[in-house]
């Protein structure tokens, strides 16, 4: 049996999972990396402890396995889009790793909207501009560390990275960079007009080449080896933006599917043939599987603040899950199913990281009084979180019927009674898909691909994906959730006119 290493680094942890030619998921290992707070707006890592972590997480992997290394014949990538992370002449980091959750470049964005560049750009990118796309980021540093981009030799995604370590060879990926907004989608290759607009053009010959998620991009080194456990000399798979790797280890392969990954992130998505050009979804860029474009609705929205929830108020019963042996989210999901959804009207905006509605808006609860409790409030957080979903699949729906059914991956489709939430808000039956580590999963499936054990992604999907069941929305339930997402709706419309007042960004301004 030879076996298949996907390594997926997302907002908080460095993930990596062995499994075999089937799709079944031997050992794996998760390992916390720092995030760092400098000023408000900013989420960044350090580079090295980044490495230190993914070394770490591969070594462990391996050694819970009890396989031998030597069948391991390849390795591949997931990570998050969009951020940003910098290499100099020597291999080292010329700046800490910047996340996808970080806003400081927030004026930037306003300022491309407001003097028409934004259009000009989704002429060639079909992309809208985020704060935390590499374009964004990288016009901070060229107007307040310009001395940071003189060091810069690649300009990297945080899976590139981690595959230059690995490798010692510099590549970009495609899945990633067009949805970063440096490559014209209608060419497939970077474009110095298109930096242009962002005043960028000096950039352009830091990118380094582009490659498909599946092609051979280097083989793991022996220093690499020595840090990881991995086998000197196998071949090392591009990999792809962890949005791709969780719809592909879903099964989305084709344009009749659509799939939600509910992380850190809220990744609404499906494929097609050609990009989505009327102005109704944000993000298209292209998908792992040659000849399709990713259309996506996504935003920070989704179940990191839950995780912020139990962190911030569910100190104690964490300490005393943990004392017992089990999960503090075993309680979550009690507390949120104690209550029904007409026995609370509290709203929570799920904007602790960022918002899909408004640049500028926070997280929030509103309707809270002296009756209401902790379980009341985490209600609120697991229906907050749907309907930031529902609000990006219905602007999916403009462009296509709605599926059978949607299949569910991230942190909420461990929780029955969140995924229930979903298919009763969306009236969409919710595929479950088996295994936690879906984004190494689609890694691996790639790292197959490269290593000649699947010939395509097809195959690899029939052979490792498997549904474990479906939940099905109750009828009774339209009614009330349609109510209350038009409360959520008219909180967010009336509060859009104070959120200003709230802003302390940090740094220097335009």
């Amino acid at each position: 049996m030879r076996y298949l290493m996907g390594i997926d680094n997302g907002g908080t942890f460095s993930k990596a999972a062995l499994f075999d030619e089937t799709g079944n998921q031997v050992s794996s290992c998760s390992v916390p990396v720092t995030v760092l707070t400098p000023a408000p707006g900013y989420t960044e890592r350090d580079m090295e402890e980044l490495w230190r972590s993914n070394a770490a997480a591969v070594r462990e992997t391996i050694g819970k396995s009890g396989i031998d290394p030597g069948d391991i014949a390849g390795v591949s990538f997931s990570g998050h889009g969009k951020g940003l992370y910098l290499v100099g002449e020597d291999g080292s980091a010329v700046y800490r790793g910047i996340l996808s959750t970080d806003t400081r470049a927030w004026e930037y964005v306003k300022k491309w909207k407001e003097n028409g560049i934004r259009e000009k750009v989704f002429e060639k990118s079909c992309q809208d501009i985020l704060a935390c796309q590499p374009v964004s980021l990288l016009a901070w540093l060229r107007d307040h560390e310009p001395e940071v981009l003189k060091r810069t030799k690649y300009i990297f995604m945080v899976k590139d990275y981690i595959r230059y370590r690995l490798t010692g060879e510099a590549f970009a990926e495609y899945s990633d960079s067009t949805g970063g907004n440096l490559v014209n989608l209608q060419t497939g290759a970077y474009d110095r007009e298109l930096l242009a607009l962002f005043g960028l053009q000096e950039v352009y010959d830091k990118l380094p080449p582009l490659r498909c998620s599946a092609e051979i991009c280097g083989y793991v080194t022996r220093e690499a080896s020595a840090e990881t456990g991995l086998p000197s000399g196998i071949p090392v798979a591009a990999g792809m933006f962890d949005v791709n790797a969780c719809g592909i280890a879903t099964g989305l392969s084709d344009e009749k599917q659509m799939c939600m990954i509910a992380g850190t992130w809220s990744i609404n998505e499906f494929i097609r043939k050609e990009p989505v050009l009327n102005g109704t979804v944000a993000l298209n860029s292209m998908f792992c599987i040659p000849g399709y474009f990713l259309v996506e609705e996504s935003s920070p929205t989704s179940a990191g603040n839950l995780e912020w929830f139990i962190r911030q108020l569910m100190g104690g019963e964490a300490e005393e899950a943990l004392r017992a042996g089990r999960s503090v989210y075993d309680t979550a999901n009690q507390w949120a199913a104690s209550i029904e959804p007409w026995d609370c009207r509290v709203v929570f905006l799920p904007f602790l990281n960022g918002s899909n509605e408004n640049p500028l808006a926070k997280g929030s609860f509103m309707g809270l009084t002296s009756y209401h409790t902790r379980k009341h409030m985490l209600r609120a957080v697991y229906e907050g979180i749907v309907f930031s979903h529902l609000t990006h699949v219905r602007k999916l729906l403009r462009n296509r019927e709605a599926p059978a059914s949607i299949r569910l991956s991230g942190g909420a489709a461990n929780s029955p009674v969140w995924v229930q939430i979903f298919a009763d808000v969306l009236q969409i039956p919710i595929d479950v898909v088996a295994g936690r580590e879906t984004g190494a999963q689609g890694a691996a499936m790639a790292a197959g691909i490269a290593a000649g054990i699947y010939p395509d992604y097809k195959t690899a999907i029939e052979k490792t994906v498997k549904i474990t069941g479906t939940v099905f929305p109750r009828r009774e339930y339209k009614e009330i959730y349609e109510e209350k997402y038009q409360v959520y709706q008219e909180v967010i419309c009336a509060l859009n006119g104070v959120w200003q007042h709230f802003e302390n960004q940090g740094g220097k301004r335009l």
